[in-house]
């Protein structure tokens, strides 16, 4: 096989409580990636579509990405890649993640997988560094491993996929402003309480628990961020009564997609979640906001060929 075309997940990140490891990747939203084997050495971006991106390799997270695989590879050629940006950049929905992992796994895929996903991920991660400045894997590696993960541990790198419960929606309303990562990680405390911390920490084991054991109660009260959420929500317009919309509308539970600007609430039944999603375009319909809106089931596969 010299070609492959692949489906590259969005994902939300932190999950309201576990910024930087925990991450879901989901099933109706994601872009589009063809990579090809070619004789010439290295990777080279051939195509954008969708987005104004740069082609240069070392400028794009889906070049640098291939790069840090390519260059452990046992491999005497090169990659060419197209993208078809359906993600936009700086929406909160792991746009440059996708790019990264698509790209990774794709080029893996082609030399025969001699590569782990959990090695994928640490490729992928060089492009996430070169979009925010933080080589974090909460979106690579749920597109990577599908489902919801936990980045038990960055060194060394350890990734634990937990089984979604199969009537898990998610609802995810974009306004339509950009809020680039590493602005947002730039206003957060670096610092905080032993009282907050334990919240916290209560609320990751409740969601995971909720998670493994299909309690969609459990998993709502847990979904609840004492730390970055306070902060980050007055960069968002309307985040609050977007949140509490989508509460009163029967959402589990909602908050700030990675370092937004999208909102996600999480339903069970996509019924519930279609419902929130009309309480979350009433609002920023109101205030005047413009938006695009997903519902979307959870993607258990990850990266897949298309």
């Amino acid at each position: 096989m010299d070609e492959v075309k692949v489906f590259c997940p969005a994902t939300i990140a932190n999950i309201s409580c576990g910024f930087d490891v925990l991450g879901v990747a989901l099933d109706s939203v994601g872009d589009e990636m063809v990579v090809r084997k070619t004789s010439r050495k290295g990777v080279f971006i051939t195509k954008i579509e969708g987005q104004n991106l740069p082609l240069e390799t070392k400028n794009n997270v889906a070049g640098v990405a291939g790069l840090a695989l390519w260059e452990k590879a046992d491999y005497d050629g090169g990659f060419e890649i197209e993208i078809h940006k359906k993600i936009k950049p700086g929406s909160g929905i792991g746009s440059s993640a996708a790019s990264s992992t698509g790209a990774v796994w794709a080029m893996n895929h082609l030399l025969g997988n001699p590569f782990s996903k959990t090695e994928l991920v640490t490729f992928a991660m060089e492009g996430e560094r070169l979009a925010s400045d933080v080589a974090h894997a909460d979106n690579v590696a749920p597109a990577l491993f599908g489902g919801f993960t936990l980045v038990r541990s960055y060194s060394p790198l350890d990734i634990v996929p937990i089984k979604a419960p199969e009537e898990l929606v998610a609802t995810v309303i974009h306004p339509q402003i950009e809020i680039k990562t590493s602005d947002s990680r730039k206003i957060l405390k670096t610092t905080l309480s032993l009282q907050t911390a334990i919240k916290q920490w209560g609320n990751v084991g409740g969601l995971i628990a909720g998670l493994l054991q299909n309690d969609y109660g459990l998993i709502g009260r847990s979904l609840e961020d004492h730390i970055v959420e306070p902060i980050r929500a007055i960069l968002i317009p309307g985040f609050d009564k977007v949140k509490k919309a989508s509460l009163e509308a029967g959402a589990l539970g909602a908050g700030i997609s990675g370092s937004g600007p999208s909102i996600f609430a999480l339903s069970r039944g996509t019924e519930n979640a279609k419902k929130v999603a009309v309480a979350m375009k009433e609002v920023y319909e109101e205030i005047g906001v413009e938006h695009d809106v997903h519902v979307s089931k959870i993607n258990h596969e990850g990266v897949r060929t298309i």
